[in-house]
């Protein structure tokens, strides 16, 4: 007959294959790996999330609040860094079956950008959103530092250590170039 691929009958079938080595070999390290998060690190991931979804609310009014280059210069690199850090921060849960709970979602907590913040930004335009936008990143790049260094001490998870450490260095340089462009 033809000379394509022919279709077997499911009786010539051939058996299905055992599970490959690398696959298990693949699920028993995510199963490590998973095992390794303690209480530290999904705290930290839970309350880092919310943190940074805030600040990103504030710096995405920048471009409609100031005309001055310096401070929407200063958001839109802050926006691209809390992207990224949201991007990392939720793939540890994933990894390690955390449930994204939301436990922090409404909270006005030290250093997350307050509802009322957002409210007044919303509000306000040129210095007097610029000194808005610079108090609540200040402090929210301090309270990052703090509950980085917090994970560092206290995770378990090299996995969350690591990405604890990452955006620590950012927040510090972060809070340099916001120290070297405000206003006194």
């Amino acid at each position: 007959m033809g000379t394509g691929p022919s279709l077997l009958c499911p009786e010539e079938a051939p058996p299905a294959p055992h599970p490959a080595p690398a696959r298990n070999a693949a699920r028993e390290a995510g199963a490590r790996r998973a095992a390794a998060f303690n209480a530290t690190d999904t705290a930290w991931i839970q309350l880092m999330i919310p943190m940074n979804e805030r600040a990103r609310l504030l710096t995405g009014l920048a471009p409609s609040r100031t005309a001055d280059p310096a401070p929407a210069d200063l958001a839109a690199r802050t926006e691209t860094r809390l992207e990224r850090e949201l991007a990392d921060l939720r793939a540890p849960p994933d990894l390690s079956g955390t449930p994204d709970t939301r436990p922090h979602e409404g909270h006005d907590m030290p250093g997350m950008v307050g509802l009322d913040t957002l409210r007044k930004a919303e509000k306000a335009k040129g210095e007097q959103f610029e000194r808005t936008l610079t108090d609540g990143l200040r402090a929210h790049l301090a309270q990052t530092g703090k509950l980085c260094a917090s994970e560092r001490t206290s995770g378990g998870s090299e996995e969350a250590k690591a990405l604890a450490a990452t955006i620590a260095g950012s927040a510090v340089r972060e809070l340099g170039r916001l120290t070297a462009t405000s206003r006194p």
